[in-house]
């Protein structure tokens, strides 16, 4: 007989009760400080750590949802692409991949767009969503950035659009790549037509979507400690066997160096964002108003 489990155990189960199941998914674990957050406390930051203030990557339902008042919008749609243009296949088939991505997600793709009030100015918004193939640009990315610039366009509105992503999609090659010089033709439509276009650059932003309408902004706009540039920072280094400054590729970084506009924490960006696009849009009416 062993009285632990005979008699200790029983009288400890009787004097607790039934045993409770407790959820898995109530702590979340920061990345950057590894401190364990309450997921509940973590929603009302903003998925930002407490501990640390490091943003931590959100969906693009959950940035569309912070940004406009009261988290109300209205998508903006966007039309169906080629499903696998070039029937790509490494280890897996890119049909298996755009599946698994789907049933992950929830989402058909990397980007959403909405169009609503943010502080009570109207504007068009494009979100990535890195959790979704890396937010990689592929045609149906490109499909709604043009979408958005156009709804921008017609209603005139300023669009912001939220890059998180790590570039072209490899897997529809060259028709990825053709996103590139389309989104920076649709977003010259808008400054052709006066009407501001703001980017805020999440963490990552990298490959072709920082070669293109990433860095053309009228404004540019960036999370703290993001990670910003074309190609990795190990690349960089073994091509140029030099080592790299201390905190090369980040917001605050590039801040320094004139590449960005400001580096906004993330509770501070909608009255921001919607300073700025208010400002940009009231000097544009002016402007027109003195040409007629």
């Amino acid at each position: 007989m062993n009285w632990l489990t005979d008699y200790v155990k029983p009288t400890l189960e009787s004097l607790i009760g039934e045993k409770r199941e407790v959820p898995e998914d109530l702590w979340t674990k920061c990345p950057n400080c590894s401190q364990m957050l309450f997921k509940k406390d973590l929603d009302k930051s903003l998925h930002v750590c407490r501990h640390c203030g490091h943003h931590m990557r959100i969906t693009a339902k959950q940035r569309l949802g912070y940004l406009f008042d009261q988290g109300q919008y209205e998508s903006v749609p966007i039309q169906k692409v080629p499903h696998d243009p070039l029937r790509f296949k490494d280890q897996k088939s890119y049909a298996d991949r755009l599946k698994a991505a789907r049933s992950k997600t929830g989402e058909h793709d990397a980007i959403q767009v909405g169009e609503g009030s943010v502080e009570g100015q109207r504007m068009v918004i494009a979100a990535f969503d890195f959790s979704f193939m890396g937010g990689s640009m592929g045609m149906y990315v490109g499909e709604g950035l043009v979408q958005g610039a156009k709804r921008a366009l017609a209603k005139k509105l300023p669009y912001l659009v939220i890059p998180a992503s790590g570039g072209a999609r490899m897997q529809e090659g060259i028709l990825s790549l053709m996103q590139m010089p389309r989104s920076i033709i649709a977003i010259q439509q808008l400054k052709e037509a006066g009407l501001p276009y703001l980017v805020l650059l999440t963490d990552p932003t990298t490959g072709g979507v920082s070669a293109s309408f990433a860095m053309v902004g009228d404004v540019a706009i960036a999370e703290p400690r993001a990670t910003i540039g074309f190609t990795g920072a190990r690349v960089i280094k073994e091509t140029i066997r030099e080592e790299l400054p201390e905190g090369f590729q980040t917001s605050e970084y590039l801040y320094e160096h004139g590449q960005l506009d400001m580096v906004v924490n993330r509770e501070d960006l909608p009255r921001k964002i919607s300073q700025i696009t208010t400002m940009l849009m009231q000097g544009r009416n002016k402007v027109g108003s003195r040409k007629q």
